[in-house]
């Protein structure tokens, strides 16, 4: 594999030593908060779900903050190869007129325009993707307590700070600020425990979707927070990326080994992402001590490009956020580097999809 790079855990990797990857050993599929970043991952999204787990009869669950969560609600869309092409080709090519005097658009902008984005990509597949046979879907948000429990002009960027520091002594401080809350489709609940943090669980209804996802979108300062999600506890929500970037969750505590080999399955997660680590918080981007794997993960496969891939696309990165600014006016511009990226992705989906055809030797997997 040139592009592609598979790490996993412990308990991962010796069920691929001893069985290989088979779609029943997936219980839970993870997208991670990162914006543009997740566009990287289109062709890897549309082989997971539209050829890997297409066939399987079991309960998969899907979770994802931001991006992650746009693109999980899009892998339980009747056809998600097609809804993956337009996700990606919608993203490249969105543009915002910038206000007089502005080298940015506001937030007020930014908001209007992507829940206008969301209504019109999900449009009439709402009740068939809350009903999904197989798939449950759980949208990840942080919402704000306290100071930060209203956005305002000066409570937001005080509640901020607050969180911030707090969460620079100590993650678990971070519940002075912020809960995660998590709405899940009904059936089967997530396996997984969430006591790392403070957290709620709220039911994903037709009338709480896109409010839910929107929020979990919302960048503070970038989009508004969207306030009193119907179904949840009133206040402000903002991007689930904040409290759970990567969704460093206690993955672990899925499935016991026991119960692995009673139900003949790995109890595994499947994590297409767009690097290595898996950070925990947004505020954990400074603290690297935080980007190291734990025994959370021992059962996680990661797929992420090489960093040698990296090199070669269009600026020698990944698509970012930066990019609207960098671009500026040159909206072409972006659009050509970002179109050429994502070409150039279509290789980590055939590598993904001819280690699978070679039986997934863990030789060619690196410890997470």
């Amino acid at each position: 594999m040139q592009a592609l790079q598979i790490y996993a855990g412990p308990r991962a990797l010796e069920r691929l030593r001893g069985h290989g990857l088979q779609p029943r050993d997936i219980r839970v599929v993870a997208g991670a908060a990162g914006g543009p970043k997740g566009l990287i991952l289109s062709h890897l999204d549309r082989q997971i779900f539209g050829s890997f787990l297409a066939g399987a009869s079991h309960t998969v669950h899907l979770v994802g903050a931001s991006i992650g969560a746009w693109r999980m609600a899009t892998g339980a869309l009747p056809d998600p190869v097609q809804g993956f092409e337009n996700l990606a080709s919608g993203y490249i090519n969105e543009r915002y007129e910038l206000e007089p005097g502005r080298k940015l658009p506001s937030a007020e902008q930014v908001s209007r325009r992507f829940s206008q984005q969301l209504h019109e990509f999900f449009d009439g597949q709402v009740e068939r993707l809350l009903a999904h046979p197989r798939y449950r879907l759980h949208i990840v948000t942080s919402r704000g307590r306290h100071v930060l429990g209203r956005e305002g002009r000066w409570r937001t960027p005080l509640g901020y700070l607050g969180a911030m520091l707090s969460n620079a002594a100590s993650r678990k401080a971070l519940s002075a600020w912020l809960e995660r809350v998590v709405f899940s489709t009904p059936g089967e609940a997530l396996p997984i425990r969430l006591d790392d943090l403070r957290h709620r669980k709220v039911e994903l209804r037709a009338d709480n979707f896109q409010p839910a996802l929107l929020a979990s979108c919302s960048i503070p300062f970038v989009l508004k927070a969207v306030h009193d999600i119907p179904g949840g506890p009133p206040g402000a929500y903002w991007d689930g990326g904040i409290t759970d970037y990567h969704l460093h969750w206690n993955y672990s505590s899925l499935v016991d080994a026991a119960q692995a080999q009673a139900e003949e399955c790995g109890g595994l997660v499947l994590y297409p992402h767009f690097q290595q680590s898996l950070v925990p918080g947004w505020l954990d981007k400074a603290w690297r001590s935080r980007h190291r794997a734990t025994a959370y993960l021992d059962n996680v496969i990661v797929l992420a490009p090489r960093a040698s891939w990296v090199q070669g696309l269009p600026n020698a990165k990944l698509p970012d956020r930066k990019d609207f600014a960098a671009y500026g006016a040159d909206h072409a511009g972006r659009v050509r580097d970002w179109t050429r990226a994502l070409a150039e992705s279509e290789r980590l989906g055939d590598e993904w999809a001819d280690w699978l055809a070679r039986g997934a030797p863990a030789d060619a997997v690196k410890a997470l």
